[in-house]
Formats: structure tokens, C-alpha cells, sequence
């Protein structure tokens, strides 16, 4: 297993107020794993965690973590755990060895609720402060736009392409507003060859919102209709197939950056196949790339995210005109990639109406 550099980018060290969200400063990292396990079943669940402890403990990037259990309600379980860096803890988390190494908990929890941090500051007593003062932590807090980003990606069967594209364009529009908090701000659907990429934007809670699409009729539908056509077998109808299959298909966003002031702009996505075990190195150039195009007047690139997942690279770029040329591959990124990078074609954009 690879992850990205041990010693953080110089264009990255320094967080510009441009940069909302980045994996990629070389902070430690902290993630909260929220647990609500089913009454009776709290040995399983001791069980299943001691073994998931163990395997763990040899992944790359791991410091440390805890498991505490609530002093109101037994059912409700923390865990915590410190990585280096962010990269080898998402390397690692969405790796198919993570996936069937979670497996045995799922019978036994009712709920659970994934959060990472950036550690920014940290104290200590004397004793620890020495230690505290070598580790790294993120240099200064990001600024944000509201929004949260998250993306899918999934294949469908070869041949079915324009079939697929046809029902992802024509579908009807769920339900923007999730809550008092929570409501849908974007969906923008690519296709480049059989794979699919869903990117949305939400603003308040993600998690709340992704549960409130599935549920929405206009999605269900849709989801219906493609079912047919996916490469990897699923069945909505079971939990644990659906879960499965989301939990494959999810594709964080890793980078975010908007040039100051920048106004709306024609959305675009590249898609970067990358070398077995690159993917995370390759986002991290990306990464770099739009971070300087940011501060560059002349970039016609407006705003900018990066999508990983293993091998799996897309880029999400607002330009201030379509007509303008597609970024360049930055030096350095091409050896990475297992193919050429290309413009993926849009078949839907849909921004919500502001309330």
C-alpha cells in the first residue's frame, strides 16, 4: 500500500484562504467514529472491534485509537483513532481490505457516523508538551463557502452507455430542502465511457442528505432503472446490498479551491485513471496544480475539486467559459496515469432553487 509524500508539498504547507477543504497539508488527523450498537449484542460488538484493532494497528500511517463507551447510554460507543496524515487513513478506508474488514461489525451496530478532523491545536502537560510541540498540525484554519462536497462512481455494462445516459438526464428532481438546516445546492452527472459520476453539492449535513435522496421517490426511480444495466450487482431492496454498494462507490472530494471573487462558471470534469496505487499522488498533484491556478489571474479556472478513490481520479472544474481550453495535465502527473486523461461528458447540471 502507498500513500502520498511524507513530507507535505511546499504549495500546500501554507493553507491559502482559498483552499476550503484539503487532505493534503501533512497534519495529523483525527477520526470519530460514532457507534449505536444493538441492546444485547455489546460482546459482539467487543469482539469485532478487537479484531479490527489488531489488523489496524499494522496499517501504515496509524498512531493510536480508543474505544469508549458511553456513561448514559451503554448501547453508544466512540471510537477514536490519530493517523499521520490524512492521505494513508483514506487510502486505507476506502480500500476493499477495509471494507471486508468492517464487514463482521455491521450485524451488531444499529448506526454509525464517520468524522475526521485536522488537528489545528493540542495541548498538554508538562510532560507531553515536548511531544506536542514535534507534531504536526494544520497551520491555520480553512475558510469555507457553506457547501460540502461528495461524488459516486460506478460502471455499467458496455453497450448500455446511452441507455444509462438517457435516464440520468430525463429524471425528475428530488426534494431540495432536507431540513431547517440541511437542502441539496447541486448535482452535476458525467459520463466518460461506462462510468458514471454523481458529484453534489449540500449545505448543512451531508450525511442527512444522502439519506433523505434515497428515500425520495424521483431517486428511487431512477435507481430502479439503471439497476439493470450496473456492472456490480445490488438489490435496494436489501440493506446490506445497498450498503455494500455505496460504501464501493463513494468518491470523496480530497481538494477544494475558488479564486477569489470568482462568479459562476461553465462546469467541466476530467477523468484520471491512475496507476495501481497512485491515485492518492496523482490527486495530490492535481491538487497543487489548482491551488496555483487559484492565485493566477489569467487561469480561466474558477473553481476546483478533487474526487479520489483508489485508482479512480476526477477533477471538477468551473471555467469562466467552455470555450476555454481544458487545464493542462501538470508535469510530473503524466507517469502516473494508466491511459489518457479526458473531458467526461455532461448529461445533467441541476442547481436547486434558493429559498
Amino acid at each position: 500500500m502507498t500513500t502520498t509524500s511524507d513530507r507535505p508539498s511546499e504549495a500546500l504547507t501554507q493553507v491559502s484562504k482559498r483552499v476550503s477543504q484539503s487532505v493534503f497539508d501533512g497534519s495529523r488527523l483525527r477520526v470519530v467514529l460514532l457507534v449505536d450498537v444493538y441492546d444485547g449484542a455489546q460482546q459482539q460488538f467487543l469482539e469485532a472491534y478487537e479484531q479490527l484493532c489488531n489488523q489496524v494497528a499494522s496499517v501504515p500511517g496509524h498512531v493510536s485509537d480508543q474505544l469508549c463507551q458511553s456513561i448514559e447510554n451503554p448501547s453508544q460507543w466512540l471510537i477514536t483513532s490519530e493517523w499521520e496524515s490524512a492521505p494513508p487513513f483514506l487510502t486505507w478506508v476506502n480500500s476493499e481490505e477495509h471494507v471486508q474488514m468492517v464487514e463482521p461489525l455491521h450485524s451488531c451496530v444499529r448506526d454509525t457516523r464517520s468524522l475526521r478532523f485536522h488537528i489545528v491545536r493540542e495541548t498538554g502537560g508538562a510532560a507531553g508538551r515536548q511531544e506536542v510541540g514535534q507534531r504536526r498540525l494544520q497551520a491555520h484554519p480553512r475558510i469555507g463557502d457553506g457547501l460540502i462536497r461528495h461524488a459516486l462512481t460506478f460502471t455499467v455494462r458496455p453497450g448500455t452507455e446511452e441507455k444509462v445516459a438517457k435516464i440520468l438526464a430525463e429524471y425528475a428532481s428530488p426534494e431540495a430542502r432536507v431540513d431547517d438546516t440541511t437542502r441539496l445546492c447541486r448535482t452535476s452527472l458525467f459520463m466518460h465511457g461506462n462510468r458514471v459520476v454523481r458529484a453534489i453539492e449540500v449545505r448543512g449535513d451531508l450525511l442527512a442528505a444522502l439519506r433523505h435522496v434515497s428515500r425520495q421517490p424521483e431517486v428511487r426511480a431512477v435507481e430502479a432503472a439503471i439497476n439493470p444495466y450496473l456492472e456490480q450487482d445490488r438489490d435496494l431492496d436489501d440493506q446490506e446490498s445497498a450498503r455494500m454498494f455505496f460504501t464501493r462507490a463513494a468518491l470523496p472530494a480530497v481538494h477544494h479551491v475558488s479564486a477569489e471573487g470568482a462568479p459562476e462558471g461553465r462546469r467541466l470534469a476530467l477523468f484520471y485513471p491512475a496507476r495501481q496505487d497512485r491515485g492518492m499522488r496523482l490527486a495530490e498533484l492535481l491538487a497543487q496544480a489548482d491551488s496555483a491556478a487559484a492565485e493566477d489571474p489569467a487561469s480561466p479556472v474558477l473553481r476546483s475539486t478533487v474526487f479520489q478513490r483508489d485508482d479512480v481520479v476526477v477533477r471538477l472544474v468551473d471555467v469562466r467559459d467552455e470555450r476555454d481550453a481544458v487545464p493542462e495535465v501538470p508535469a510530473g502527473l503524466r507517469e502516473l496515469l494508466d491511459g489518457e486523461a479526458a473531458r467526461m461528458d455532461l448529461i445533467t447540471d441541476r442547481r436547486s432553487p434558493e429559498v
